[in-house]
């Protein structure tokens, strides 16, 4: 909820920690269900990826959403999204050769309040 008297600024910090933690529960799940977490807010000029997690031969690009309700959540990771996070995904592999012997899966993470985390394995597919 926003207050009356709420600068964008002041919007944006809020929206920024609500991120961050929905994605620390988000790798602690992850944890818990037997992945070694890669890498966190992994950025390039492409996009970013919340987390990459891998667990046996399997690495997955995750994206976090936290929202007020599930399907608010689940609509939020739109076309556009996952474009830039397969990109940023292909930019991560480039720098990390080593990892892309990996059978690679793009998973996404909902968050809603008063609820266990939501891991979807394999959410999507990229249009390569």
């Amino acid at each position: 909820m926003t207050s009356p008297g709420e600068s964008r600024a002041d919007r944006h910090r809020r929206a920024e920690r609500q991120g961050r933690a929905a994605e620390t529960l988000a790798a602690w799940w992850l944890r818990a269900k037997g992945y070694r977490i890669a890498a966190r807010r992994f950025r390039t000029p492409q996009g970013e990826i919340d987390l990459v997690a891998v667990r046996g031969n399997t690495l997955a690009f995750i994206e976090v959403k936290a929202r007020r309700d599930g399907a608010e959540a689940e609509t939020a990771l739109g076309p556009r999204q996952r474009r830039r996070i397969a990109d940023a995904a292909a930019a991560f592999l480039a720098r990390r050769p080593k990892l892309a012997a990996h059978d690679i899966r793009f998973d996404a993470v909902f968050i809603t309040p008063g609820r266990l985390p939501r891991h979807v394995p394999d959410a999507w597919r990229p249009d390569f």
